[in-house]
């Protein structure tokens, strides 16, 4: 399964951060931010992927997320 969400994040520091986060909570999941596009992706492949989660973490740092389609 993979996910991919525009973000604002905009600097390499905080998207290594966030990943880290998410990595902890999704642990066999390959994720990463492609930070040169546009829409500043992030990129989450994993067998079990909890969008509603990733938004929230991403939302708790005061950070926009959406699932795009």
């Amino acid at each position: 399964m993979v996910e991919v969400f525009k973000t604002n994040v905009q600097h390499r520091e905080l998207a290594e951060q966030l990943a880290s986060i998410l990595r902890g909570r999704f642990a066999f999941s390959k994720i990463n931010f492609d930070l040169e596009d546009c829409d500043k992706i992030l990129r989450v492949e994993g067998k079990q992927i909890c969008v509603e989660t990733i938004i929230e973490i991403l939302s708790t740092h005061g950070l926009e997320c959406e699932i795009l389609t």
